[in-house]
């Protein structure tokens, strides 16, 4: 499993422009942790505009959390897409998500090997680097115990490379 730094997720989430809904999964997935399959699962009824929500049910688990936060950003881009959905949609996505289209994305980012649920980690890995709490990171991702958040989840190396950079190695050479 690899972790994003956050310019390649800019790249990533350019080169979906051409296919709304995987553009629109792959900001679910960066920006709330979420499962692939729980995303394709997500309902409109789900989501809470008035509060910049959504809930989700956690079908490897079988856990929910009725309150999940999402970035008002994202909320826009969800309003937009809900907007233009046939009446009576009641699924977010009536399309599939096919290997085909995230091929060619991972192939216009030079990441052929990426895996959707690498965005997974990117969204622990970047609140990691935030300083964002495991305590609070396990929950997002609903996780039963923070080692599992902290061993998997979690990439610390990019914070780990500014520190390093930090020290005035050219002074001493």
């Amino acid at each position: 499993m690899v972790s994003l730094l956050p310019w390649q997720v800019r790249d990533l989430v350019v080169a979906t422009e051409r296919y709304p809904t995987v553009r629109l999964r792959v900001l679910l997935a960066v920006t709330t942790g979420l499962r692939r399959g729980d995303i394709e699962a997500m309902r409109i009824g789900d989501i809470h505009f008035d509060r910049n929500t959504i809930a989700t049910r956690n079908r490897k688990a079988g856990k929910a959390l009725p309150e999940r936060p999402v970035p008002k950003q994202v909320m826009t881009e969800l309003s937009n897409y809900v907007a233009i959905l046939p009446d009576g949609q009641e699924r977010l996505f009536a399309d599939r998500f096919t290997s085909k289209k995230w091929n060619r994305v991972r192939e216009r980012v030079g990441m052929p090997g990426l895996k959707f649920h690498d965005l997974r980690k990117t969204f622990a890995s970047l609140l990691a680097q935030k300083s964002v709490s495991t305590a609070v990171t396990q929950r997002l991702l609903e996780h039963s115990s923070p080692q599992l958040t902290n061993d998997v989840y979690t990439n610390i190396d990019p914070v780990l490379r500014q520190a390093i950079e930090l020290l005035p190695v050219t002074e001493w050479l």
